[in-house]
């Protein structure tokens, strides 16, 4: 495995397992056969809805806690002091720990400098290794680095073939925060297992094309975390250790960037209002529980 040091010292995994979209009936099971793998780097957050899937299989595991490295994120609805460490707790419960390696702020929305205090305190309090942002552009980032207490060690963002933020990168290198691809594959959109560039570059390693661009990523010193719910594709994806690309297999890759999300943008208002009507229906949905409970 290779690691990197973040600027505050604490060693990362440079390969982890993400749990996204992994639903809660079958993440226990997933956690578990990541980490028989070898993956020690694993990835939840508040709005996936899996934390406590993810604490079974750790406290089951019988891995020592201290060779384990766990982020969570906190979801925008939780933003502002109070509740943010209020739910940073409520996550530490539901995952059995006593401490997070990593906790990170989701969403560049909200209450973002009251929710980052929160981070900040409960990192000098002993309860949070490395603090971070996630899917913070790079003025946004730039912005917290400078006037925020504790710079950021880490920003999650969509980093792949197709979006690939070399120009982000520079800015993240000069204030010294760690990139993390959240989805280094692009989820296969554009046709990217398929892409013949990829292909070639894998032949000649006897390598896949998701093997590659793990490869790639790591390379340029960003950290992964790939999904998959079977333990074939788990071990395909740790099995990126003994090879190298040239300089020549880089700079092909670098040909692919169409330099946009394959997503969606997070400056575009339409988007905004809708992480705002996320907020609110959950908000509107718990309120009605809440009701529910009290007759």
């Amino acid at each position: 495995m290779n690691y990197v040091t973040l600027s505050n010292g604490v060693k990362m995994p440079m390969l982890g397992y993400g749990v996204y979209q992994i639903t809660k009936d079958v993440c226990e099971r997933c956690v578990a056969d990541a980490l028989k793998v070898g993956y020690r780097l694993i990835d939840t957050a508040q709005s996936y809805f899996n934390e406590e899937e993810v604490g079974n299989a750790i406290a089951k595991s019988g891995i020592p806690r201290e060779e384990i490295f766990l982020t969570t994120k906190v979801w925008i609805e939780h933003y502002g002091y109070e509740e943010t460490k209020a739910s940073v707790l409520e996550s530490m419960r539901k995952l059995q720990v006593d401490y997070l390696d990593l906790c990170l702020l989701h969403q560049p929305f909200n209450d973002i400098y009251g929710a980052y205090r929160a981070l900040e305190n409960l990192y000098d309090e002993g309860k949070i290794r490395a603090i971070g942002i996630s899917n913070f552009y790079p003025d946004r980032m730039i912005d917290i680095a400078s006037f925020a207490r504790i710079k950021p060690q880490i920003n999650q963002v969509e980093i792949h073939p197709h979006n690939q933020q070399v120009q982000g990168k520079v800015w993240h290198d000069k204030y010294g925060v760690q990139l993390e691809a959240w989805a280094p594959f692009g989820e296969g959109r554009g046709g990217m297992f398929e892409l013949p560039e990829l292909k070639e570059i894998g032949d000649k390693y006897g390598k896949t094309s998701a093997q590659v661009m793990l490869r790639w990523h790591i390379q340029r010193g960003i950290v992964v975390i790939p999904k998959s719910t079977h333990i074939e594709r788990m071990e395909e994806n740790f099995n990126v250790f003994d090879f190298e690309l040239t300089e020549e297999d880089m700079s092909v890759i670098t040909t692919l960037d169409k330099k946009q999300s394959s997503f969606f943008s997070h400056t575009d208002p339409g988007m905004v209002e809708w992480f705002v009507k996320m907020v609110e229906d959950r908000k509107k949905n718990n309120d009605c529980t809440k009701e529910k409970k009290s007759w």
